[in-house]
């Protein structure tokens, strides 16, 4: 038996009905994506770079007071 003949005679099991762009709202929903400028991806050649830059700016936007604090929520008291 040659090869090709092996392989028409095997059913395939994924053989069912194919939906272009079927999971593209999971994939939206549990990536988060981010497309970087050309200049900015040079300095930043990876996720963790990028991600260790913008918690820097987030402390430093704090520490400065340029950005607020974040609110803890008050808890209701059982009974008052």
């Amino acid at each position: 038996m040659k090869h090709n003949e092996a392989h028409t005679d095997k059913k395939h099991e994924h053989s069912g009905t194919k939906v272009r762009g079927q999971y593209v709202a999971r994939c939206l929903k549990a990536a988060n994506v981010v497309v970087l400028d050309p200049e900015v991806q040079k300095r930043f050649p990876n996720s963790r770079a990028v991600n260790d830059a913008l918690r820097a700016l987030i402390d430093l936007a704090r520490t400065t007071g340029l950005a607020p604090q974040p609110q803890r929520k008050q808890r209701k008291r059982a009974g008052v």
